[in-house]
């Protein structure tokens, strides 16, 4: 087990620090259980003002509201189930849910913001094959580094100071890198909105061909491991050893959340040996230029009135060909196909340098951690 310290010793270690496993630093270490039945409610009332909080980042966890207080002592809770390791510290009386699990420090041993520090340094170890999950059991036996209380307070002050420049540097490359995306996509928006003189209105069945037929969706307990790109609703999901098509294509998704939320492009294009499954439809056109117009056409509009369902949102191929397309003299299309290539371009540059600056911001957090739990400051 790897940690950000040896685990089998106090070589290294400052004089008077010593190595205790978690559990043994704990006043309380136990898991969050079933919601109190009929005794809360989403939303806070006169009646139900004590918070519970459940596994997740959303929100910090807010599930909602009961007069019952399982935890009255600050303490920090650990997502235990899916995303797990993320930690808060929890200064108010709280109920904890399940996939939850609660750690209240003895005071006299360890300090809440050393320990909550501690926690979020560790590399958490997980149990389960399918979906990340931590246990009491395992949470008790990781080991953690034990200065004395007035150094543990020296080191909370030295990374509180750290972090806090850390986060402004990291809102400000968050910041950056959503006004490159907003910027492009402004731009997208504006092209569309200015239609010249010769535009005509098509629809996708008018000037492409719809290969949907051709679709096979394959389980992946049967899938065949190759190097063949394999696509979903939102882009490659797996790979294959076979294909089904061999060509310029353009994929739109045909259902799942991404239709609403549009998180990521709902129109992609492919090429080569690919395999395509029944969650995107297919169309072939005339020509690449044609192709990518219209690529960039449904990744600029929304599609809410051509979409089924808001619980499991579908764009069936009735509506697809229905939405109505935009089409300019094929001169025109290729200036602004040229044009938005070359933004496209810059802008993937500049969201690629963020994306960096901010993993090179993790690593930076976790070196000075790593200094902090070695005695090094």
């Amino acid at each position: 087990m790897e940690q950000l310290i040896k685990q089998d010793s106090t070589q290294g270690l400052p004089k008077g620090w010593e190595i205790k496993k978690l559990g043994e630093v704990c006043e309380e270490l136990f898991a969050g259980g079933d919601v109190p039945k009929d005794n809360w409610s989403k939303s806070k009332t006169d009646i139900f003002s004590i918070p519970i909080f459940s596994n997740g980042e959303r929100n910090k966890g807010l599930y909602g509201y009961t007069n019952v207080a399982r935890v009255t002592k600050p303490s920090i809770t650990i997502s235990a189930r899916g995303t797990i390791g993320y930690s808060e510290i929890r200064e108010e009386a709280f109920y904890p849910a399940i996939r939850l699990i609660v750690i209240t420090p003895k005071i006299d041993l360890i300090n809440l913001s050393f320990l909550e520090y501690v926690i979020g340094s560790i590399d958490f170890i997980h149990s389960g094959s399918s979906i990340p999950q931590l246990t009491v059991p395992m949470i008790k036996e990781y080991s953690i580094p034990l200065p004395p209380l007035s150094e543990q307070q020296t080191i909370v002050s030295i990374l509180d100071e750290a972090f806090a420049a850390f986060d402004k540097v990291k809102a400000n490359a968050e910041q950056n890198l959503k006004n490159a995306k907003e910027i492009f996509e402004s731009y997208l928006q504006g092209v569309f909105e200015k239609k010249g003189d010769g535009w005509e209105e098509k629809t996708l069945n008018q000037i492409s061909d719809n290969l949907d037929s051709k679709r096979i969706p394959i389980t992946k307990n049967i899938r065949s491991e190759g190097s063949i790109p394999y696509y979903g609703a939102s882009g490659v999901v797996d790979y294959v050893s076979d294909y089904i098509f061999d060509e310029d294509l353009l994929c739109v998704s045909e259902d799942g959340a991404n239709l609403l939320a549009r998180t990521y492009p709902i129109a992609f294009s492919i090429s080569g040996k690919t395999w395509v499954n029944n969650h995107a439809h297919i169309l072939r056109f005339n020509n690449m230029l044609n192709q990518k117009f219209v690529e960039f056409y449904l990744n600029s509009i929304k599609l809410d009135d051509f979409v089924s369902g808001m619980a499991q949102p579908k764009l069936n191929q009735a509506m697809l060909n229905k939405i109505p397309i935009p089409f300019p003299p094929f001169s025109e299309q290729q200036t602004i196909v040229v044009k938005l290539d070359t933004l496209f371009t810059e802008t993937k540059k500049l969201e690629a340098i963020y994306q960096e600056k901010l993993l090179n911001l993790e690593d930076f957090k976790k070196s000075i951690l790593q200094k902090a739990f070695n005695g090094e400051f």
